[in-house]
């Protein structure tokens, strides 16, 4: 027990030392209540055209099938938050992008640090077997988070994290090694309810409850048919996701600057006018968007979403 400890609070100080913000640990196994809430929220087609949320049903609940022989799942955080994010709150006559997608594509940010603490758990355990991921397998990487003591889930649906905030990427190892376990942190979000209020197609139905398909950031990012009429006053000035249930969170005054500087934001995308995406052809946006998360969105999808906000801005 005493060596399990050791080891544990090594591969944490090694997370840190890697540049990641905080580094928890949860014992993988089956998880019977997240199970019936996802399986409720796909029978309502909460998440709409993403289908993918459906496969896998089972690994998706129990990294024990999607990892064989794992026996602990390590989570870590990393900051996005920049402080050039602040002047970008509540402007209207330009085009927003999400904060997260403003640097580099975090997934790979991510996965070659994540790479480094296999190799360093590897070693110092003498052996291990196991995977990575950054968002992009079945994978309920809040719900990991939240186990291994990294913050709670939010009324908004996003983890939260006392000293941090939620403007954070979450990655993880599943790995065969067993280790010392964090305890869950308690809910903080009391009765505030400012991430309800604020979002302004009423997404999230009801505290820790979100319709995808009144996300905003859905509608810009995984919607591949147009927006609804319905939708395209209320996303603003939105051209690729949404900030608004994160920025009026109190919680998010604590955010600290990201420590990998490729996930700070890129001037060339960010200090861009109306005119320039309006006139944006095919090269321009492969060539703005080289490493991009953004590049989620194909050219045609990008470019309906800005001529939506050049028409809200110019109303």
């Amino acid at each position: 027990m005493l060596q399990q400890k050791k080891f544990t609070e090594q591969i944490r100080s090694h997370a840190l030392q890697l540049g990641f913000d905080a580094c928890g640990f949860a014992e993988a196994q089956h998880l019977p209540y997240e199970a019936r809430r996802l399986e409720e929220w796909l029978k309502q087609n909460r998440n709409g055209t993403m289908d993918w949320m459906g496969n896998y049903f089972e690994k998706r609940v129990d990294p024990t099938l999607l990892v064989p022989g794992s026996k602990t799942v390590v989570s870590v955080l990393a900051s996005y938050y920049h402080p050039s994010h602040e002047q970008q709150i509540g402007e209207k006559n330009e085009p927003l992008i999400a904060k997260y997608a403003q640097g580099r594509d975090y997934h790979k940010v991510l996965k070659k640090k994540l790479k480094k603490l296999f190799n360093f758990s590897k070693e110092l355990l003498g052996g291990l077997e196991g995977r990575i991921f950054v968002d992009s397998a079945p994978v309920l990487d809040k719900v990991w988070a939240k186990r291994a003591g990294l913050g709670w889930i939010g009324k908004n649906s996003n983890l939260l994290n006392k000293d941090i905030g939620s403007f954070v990427f979450i990655g993880e190892m599943i790995i065969d090694a067993e280790l010392s376990y964090d305890s869950p942190v308690t809910d903080h979000c009391g009765s505030c309810t400012r991430c309800l209020d604020a979002c302004p197609t009423d997404a999230i139905y009801e505290p820790y409850r979100v319709d995808a398909t009144k996300c905003i950031s859905y509608l810009t990012i995984e919607l591949k048919e147009e927006i609804d009429k319905q939708y395209q006053t209320e996303i603003e000035n939105w051209v690729y996701g949404c900030d608004i249930c994160q920025d009026v969170c109190p919680w998010n005054s604590k955010s600290i600057t990201a420590q990998f500087e490729d996930l700070h934001p890129r001037e060339y995308v960010v200090e861009r006018d109306l005119d320039f995406w309006e006139n944006l052809t095919p090269h321009q946006y492969d060539k703005t968007f080289e490493g991009s998360a953004i590049r989620r969105a194909k050219y045609d999808k990008f470019k309906s979403n800005v001529e939506i906000v050049s028409g809200n801005i110019s109303n």
